[in-house]
């Protein structure tokens, strides 16, 4: 069942505010911020703030910026989709591989230093609050931290070499650009300092779904340090795996299609999602930013659904390409659970009904259904209810399987409790195996084209000749995107990512 800790407002104001009532709070522009936190519910007010800004990784100021879309359309598995290559262009781009500083998907650095922005207001007041226990100042910087941390990770894969700072600018605004080898050490560094602080639970409590723990910020830390290929973390990482596994507040779920549907939200298998609501959902076309429920469901919809296939008249991005349907063996479950072959099932959909791109597979985890848009009181299509699913325990045993073996261990009994609840009996059990059990268990949740880049198998899977409709191989020097030009117009001194 969800719980609704954040909800977004798109105010003129710093602050939002959270909870079933939606109750909006407006900071008083004219009241300086070191006046302003008078209290532990101001500054409690703050916090959730800086966790609003994760609610827009999917549609923000006219542009799709889907936080499992825009990475998985750079692999092999999920195609850009919409109604022609003019739909959407700086997804088409993305998925070409030919981005430029002018055409791209900029809002996540908006996004993301927005984010960063409302994280550091918490780290640098909240000493300041009257009336706070130490304990509590203590659990928000903690999680102030690690969300800092979650958007600059964002910005560092995307980007590489990002302006970096760990306390807002003041004007002109402009602060030095980091290496991404150096955004990598800072981030990671304040994750260990947050570990050493040892205030988050490992698994949040009922009402706080959707709050920073322990367990999340270790998945995060592990993600990192393993997309860093940083060996003298290695064992780091692996023994906090192992603390979140032998902590027993997680477990897989027996049914994996259940995972993605609304029951399914907050199960025991899932770590960390990003919340999203239906009820009482106001967000709108002219107001993206207003609190209420996610755009994504639609955007892969199916076109031409039925009503009574229970699924909704979508748009057709992110079709699922037919060998990532091929490559299951009969009787995994993640198979058919994770994606639909809408035309095996219901009646089929009339050729002009289809898409750019279309396969006739469509990605079941996070697809609009006709129930999802429940008590929403704008539009329809911005407020279906279906969390983003950041972090599941099926992640963990296969992070622990892969550093064990990358540590000269056997991580086969962690991998076998993954195969063993998909149906799967493949027996392989070193890294390359391991990749490929993750591109079965996540597809379509935006990690596919992160672990073939670290893995090193990217230039080797990503070629033009191998995908239906690419005209260009991936290199290395396609790991980072150009920096936005609107950013460099900004500040002159910013360095232009190589091959840009």
């Amino acid at each position: 069942m969800k719980k609704i800790f954040f909800a977004i407002f798109a105010t003129a104001a710093l602050l939002s505010s959270c909870g079933k009532d939606f109750i909006t709070v407006k900071h008083n522009s004219s009241e300086p911020l070191d006046e302003y936190f008078i209290d532990e519910a101001r500054m409690y007010q703050s916090l959730v703030a800086a966790y609003d800004s994760l609610e827009w990784l999917d549609y923000f100021d006219q542009y799709v910026n889907a936080l499992t879309l825009t990475p998985d359309i750079m692999a092999d598995d999920i195609y850009c989709g919409g109604s022609n290559e003019g739909d959407q262009p700086a997804l088409v781009k993305t998925h070409y591989y030919t981005l430029t500083p002018t055409e791209q998907s900029d809002r996540i650095w908006t996004i993301c230093y927005s984010g960063i922005n409302r994280s550091c207001i918490v780290l640098e007041y909240v000493d300041t609050v009257p009336g706070m226990s130490e304990q509590t100042k203590a659990l928000y910087k903690a999680e102030a931290t690690v969300l800092k941390a979650f958007y600059y990770n964002l910005l560092w894969k995307f980007w590489g070499n990002i302006p970096y700072y760990d306390k807002n600018l003041e004007a002109p605004y402009i602060t030095e650009q980091f290496t991404a080898d150096a955004v990598y050490e800072q981030c990671v560094g304040h994750l260990e300092e947050v570990f050493k602080m040892n205030v988050l639970p490992m698994k949040a409590s009922a009402g706080n779904e959707g709050r920073v723990t322990k367990a999340m910020a270790y998945m995060l830390y592990a993600e990192m340090v393993m997309y860093q290929n940083d060996t003298e973390r290695y064992d780091d990482a692996l023994g906090y795996m192992k603390e979140i596994i032998n902590s027993n507040e997680y477990s897989l779920v027996s049914d994996f299609a259940s995972i993605w549907l609304e029951s399914g939200e907050w199960n025991s298998e899932s770590i960390w999602e990003i919340n999203y609501t239906s009820e009482g959902a106001a967000r709108d076309w002219g107001a993206p930013l207003a609190a209420g429920g996610t755009v994504y469901p639609m955007l892969i919809g199916v076109p031409g659904a039925t009503e009574a296939s229970g699924f909704c008249d979508g748009w057709g991005f992110g079709p699922v390409a037919k060998a990532a349907y091929d490559m299951y063996e009969e009787g995994d479950q993640r198979r058919d659970g994770g994606i639909l072959c809408y035309n095996d099932v219901f009646d089929p959909i009339p050729a002009e009904k289809t898409r750019w791109q279309h396969t006739g597979y469509y990605l079941l985890k996070y697809i609009a259904r006709r129930n999802g848009t429940h008590g929403q009181i704008a539009s329809a299509d911005m407020n279906h209810c279906n969390n983003i699913r950041v972090y599941r325990y099926a992640e963990t045993l296969l992070n622990a399987a892969e550093l064990e073996v990358l540590t000269g261990g056997d991580g086969s009994a962690y991998l076998q409790q993954v195969r063993q609840r998909a149906g799967c009996t493949d027996t392989g059990t070193d890294q390359r195996a391991i990749i490929q059990e993750r591109r079965k268990e996540f597809v379509g949740e935006g990690k596919r084209y992160w672990d073939l880049v670290r893995s090193g198998l990217a230039q080797e899977v990503l070629k033009a000749a191998d995908h239906e409709w690419r005209q260009i191989d991936w290199t290395p020097g396609k790991k980072y995107w150009p920096l936005p030009q609107a950013e460099c117009d900004k500040d002159p001194n910013l360095k232009q990512n190589t091959a840009y």
